[in-house]
């Protein structure tokens, strides 16, 4: 049995509706193996809690920043992308209490599961909101997720990686990445790519995809870790 006070204390939320923080974990695979199960899966309350989300971060930028829209566009997408949402989840140990198919449990560490938990991250400020109020979620949102901004700034996360491992190899090495198709399989409707990313000769990394576009941002966010850049 999951002890969900552990999850409102990580939170600092009181729950008056347990029910609520439950619902926010539960994936719809959980419901196909548990039809009986008596709570719904969590994609109305992500629903709700996306808008929450993005309205709060973008009143917190629009108040604070004067930059220009197009700026505080990008600077939002870092701080709400599945992959930030994810690794907030999982420092706030979300995924302890997911209810998830046999199946998506054992599927630890792949894209899928960081949707999940990113979802699930939306689920649980809608949740907050519902029980509480758009000030609660606010303050959840601003000391789990705005808090990220500074970081998300100094490393210029906003940007792609192509862009981010190009500048810092610019910086740093004085040389311009190149990208080279190391592989490509599978019908036209399916294709796969394996791009290289390149420092002169040098084969800094790998990256795959659907499209040479996908596999080159891959390649550059591998590169990025091979480099210790990021």
């Amino acid at each position: 049995m999951r002890d969900f006070s552990k999850l409102e204390k990580k939170l600092k939320v009181k729950f008056e509706n347990k029910d609520l923080i439950r619902q926010a974990v539960v994936h719809r695979s959980y419901l196909n193996e548990h039809p009986e199960f008596e709570l719904p899966h969590n994609e109305r309350l992500e629903f709700l809690g996306d808008a929450v989300l993005e309205l709060v971060v973008t009143e917190y930028l629009y108040k604070n920043y004067p930059n220009p829209e197009g700026e505080l566009t990008n600077w939002r997408a870092a701080m709400v992308n599945a992959k930030m949402l994810s690794e907030i989840a999982k420092d706030l140990n979300i995924e302890d209490f997911l209810y998830l198919s046999k199946g998506e449990a054992k599927d630890v560490n792949s894209k899928a599961r960081q949707i999940i938990l990113a979802n699930a991250m939306e689920a649980i400020i809608g949740a907050i909101y519902l029980d509480k109020d758009y000030e609660a979620a606010k303050k959840m949102i601003k000391a789990e997720v705005i808090v990220k901004l500074p970081g998300i700034l100094k490393h210029k996360l906003y940007q792609d990686p192509k862009s981010r491992f190009q500048e810092i190899a610019q910086d740093r090495v004085g040389v311009t990445p190149s990208y080279k198709v190391i592989e490509e399989s599978g019908p036209d409707h399916a294709k796969h790519f394996v791009v290289g990313v390149f420092l002169k000769k040098e084969l800094v990394a790998k990256g795959e995809g659907t499209s040479k576009q996908e596999a080159q941002v891959a390649a550059a966010a591998e590169g990025l870790k091979a480099k210790n850049w990021e």
